[in-house]
């Protein structure tokens, strides 16, 4: 079998999520408008006849503000370092390549994809002298897609599987993440939070899951932290009602991906400055 994993790295925004999703045939990882969505490295795997790609992905490349930003650029080095391929994703509108991190990943031996991801939002002949200008570059290969139009996929794959190295498979071929159930519940509370609040809410807020338990009905119990009592009054709302809409739609997403019933109860606690604790990160799963 070919056999080996690609990390998907590039700057927020870029679409390594929803490349992954599209890539998987599963809505595996969360996806919103806003930037830094994305806070973990998540192991995606697709298993065919002949191969096994495990993809990697990543938050989106920052300069760190404080220490969450810190530990999920920690787990873009991660990404890396395992990585047999990396996809260096840009779009036509966020063109920004770090070409001495390109250089350092090939003399380490790595192989490196230039991904030019939403092509179908601009005009064909324009997309040309972006691919000869960066083909001065030491990428490997240069592959225009749209993820959201699935144009370019079947090439992307195909490629992809020729530079892979021969080897056995490292996990069982039905097995699509090496994550629990858990952090895709508590992933998809945080989506909707990304969905129905404003800019400050979704990057100050975490979601942790307290209990999970399978019944007539999963019961899940998930505590939402934010930094300030004032984010956790946003959170809850006036009499309740915006926590209530949080809940009904993280509860019919959640059904979607459990595929049973579910009791969905919410909480919201404020642990102050948790973003700069590095404690208080690494106990929320992150790092």
């Amino acid at each position: 079998m070919k056999v080996g994993w690609v990390a998907i790295v590039g700057v927020p925004n870029v679409g390594k999520s929803t490349l992954l999703n599209k890539l998987l045939h599963e809505r595996l990882v969360i996806i919103t408008p806003k930037p830094q969505t994305t806070r973990h490295r998540i192991l995606g795997i697709l298993t065919g006849e002949d191969y096994q790609i495990i993809f990697i992905d990543t938050p989106g490349i920052i300069n760190p503000a404080h220490e969450l930003h810190r530990a999920m650029m920690r787990a873009v080095d991660v990404a890396l370092k395992d990585a047999d391929l990396v996809y260096w994703m840009i779009d036509v509108e966020q063109r920004e390549v770090d070409e001495n991190l390109v250089r350092k990943l090939k003399d380490g031996g790595k192989t490196v994809f230039l991904v030019i991801n939403k092509v179908d939002k601009i005009w064909k002949p324009k997309l040309l002298p972006w691919i000869d200008e960066y083909s001065k570059l030491p990428f490997d290969e240069i592959i225009p897609i749209s993820a959201m139009k699935d144009k370019g996929l079947d090439d992307l794959l195909e490629t992809t599987i020729k530079y892979l190295p021969e080897g056995d498979p490292f996990f069982p071929p039905d097995q699509v993440s090496d994550r629990p159930e858990r952090f895709f519940v508590q992933e998809l509370i945080r989506e909707k939070i990304y969905k129905l609040y404003g800019e400050e809410i979704p990057y100050a807020a975490s979601v942790e899951i307290e209990e999970m338990r399978n019944g007539k009905k999963t019961y899940i119990k998930a505590t939402i932290w934010v930094e300030k009592d004032s984010q956790k009054k946003i959170i809850i709302g006036k009499n309740g009602e915006k926590i209530k809409k949080l809940g009904r739609y993280a509860r019919e997403e959640i059904e979607g991906f459990l595929q049973r019933p579910v009791y969905l109860e919410l909480w919201v606690k404020t642990k102050k400055n948790w973003r700069k604790n590095p404690y208080e990160v690494k106990r929320m799963g992150y790092g």
